[in-house]
């Protein structure tokens, strides 16, 4: 039988607080399946599960749904008990999921979330008429004096007019991963995810740049709805495909022609409509050897072009040069007592004795380790991808230090 992969991370209150030996129950339809703990880090070892084939994920069809579900129930010592239902797992792929449990509330014996079907298998609210909210083809105000990415973003979990809806503050990254692993199916072509993702991640940049909500007066940068935006799922799966594409690109978008800001690139399921793409129509292009811009081209117009944004960020320590074992710099100083610091959170991660910026063999294993523990290739050298991680990481322990102490 066809089987995927299952790994949970377990966190207290936020990433920079990982819960070591919580129990981690797998259950379906009511039965449990299989039960793990977390070690010194908060994540299990991977857990198999039987799904469906994969040839489900690879063709337009509602006879089946192409992925099997699982719930996961997760206790620890003075903390709720915390249950996520309808976990996917797909055939062939690892999926990733994270939970943050809270302090024991008496009121509250467990805290339950039910994960949405991804949008391509279940039934979502058609994308509102363009001249409503404003679109694709109706040229957007340009407010921002750049393209930028930031820390975060903070995601209106609902239709903008609903005020009792909440809203949430999340990592751009996080983000994109999330509305990526909602909007399709992990299972398909590399280049085919990777311009489903780059179509993402335009529109949220789109959003961004024009300030598109908060020149109406609302306090958000995006909703979750598919009706005016893309699909967010709160406590949502992470595929490990996915994820690694975001890691490498998150910071590039599309333009289209002498147009400055970021494509507000539309994308349905299924469409015909010129200047959109079909996710389902570029699964098939990914098939047929479609490079990712290629794929972009062919629904967006051959003007559509690549472009790197900028970051914006909080952290203390910008990215300047890949590091691996030999060099020795200031940089690489920087990055062991970088280490060395998240290490009291994550004591997984090998101690750096003596950091003296000379990128030794304890420096590459803690690299390495690191990479292992937050599902980056694990190529022991410091890529843009993996310092930027580490910035994020260190800035997160450092505030929940100061939350302790002040």
């Amino acid at each position: 039988m066809a089987k995927g992969s299952l790994v949970v991370d377990v966190y207290s209150g936020s990433i920079a607080n990982p819960i070591r030996n919580a129990t981690v129950q797998i259950f379906q339809n009511g039965k449990e399946i299989d039960t793990k703990f977390t070690d010194e880090n908060g994540k299990t070892e991977a857990f198999l599960l039987d799904t469906v084939d994969q040839s489900y994920s690879q063709e337009n069809q509602k006879e089946t749904r192409p992925y099997e579900t699982y719930d996961i129930k997760v206790s620890a010592l003075g903390l709720t008990d915390t249950i996520v239902e309808g976990v996917p797992i797909f055939d062939g792929v690892t999926s990733m999921q994270s939970i943050y449990m809270t302090t024991v509330d008496e009121n509250e014996k467990e805290d339950i979330t039910e994960l949405p079907p991804n949008t391509l298998w279940g039934d979502y609210p058609p994308y509102l008429s363009q001249t409503a909210e404003g679109g694709a083809n109706t040229p957007a105000p340009i407010l921002l004096p750049r393209v930028f990415v930031p820390e975060n973003i903070i995601v209106h979990d609902g239709v903008p007019s609903n005020t009792n809806a909440p809203n949430y503050t999340v990592p751009f990254v996080d983000y994109i991963k999330n509305v990526a692993s909602s909007e399709i199916y992990s299972t398909w072509p590399e280049e085919t995810i990777r311009a489903n993702i780059l179509a993402i991640i335009s529109f949220t940049l789109n959003r961004i740049y024009t300030e598109w909500y908060r020149t109406k007066g609302y306090d958000f940068t995006i909703t979750s709805t598919t009706s005016y935006d893309q699909k967010y799922t709160r406590n949502g799966t992470i595929y490990e495909p996915i994820s690694r594409i975001v890691d490498e690109i998150f910071t590039e978008y599309i333009r289209k022609g002498i147009r400055i800001e970021p494509l507000l690139a539309p994308y349905r399921d299924e469409t015909s409509e010129e200047g959109v793409l079909s996710q389902w129509g570029s699964k098939e292009l990914g098939d047929k050897g479609y490079r990712a811009l290629d794929i972009l081209r062919y629904y967006y117009g051959e003007d559509v072009n690549l472009f790197e944004a900028e970051i914006t960020q909080s952290y203390p320590y910008s990215f300047t040069t890949t590091l691996k074992e030999g060099d020795c710099s200031n940089d690489v100083y920087l990055l062991q007592n970088a280490l060395n610091y998240i290490r009291g959170s994550y004591p997984g991660i090998p101690m750096i004795e003596n950091p003296d910026g000379s990128f030794d063999s304890q420096t590459e294993r803690a690299v390495r380790t690191f990479q292992t523990i937050f599902s980056l290739s694990p190529t022991g050298e410091v890529n843009y991808q993996t310092w930027y991680k580490i910035s994020y990481l260190l800035t997160a322990v450092s505030q929940m230090t100061q939350s302790v102490y002040n």
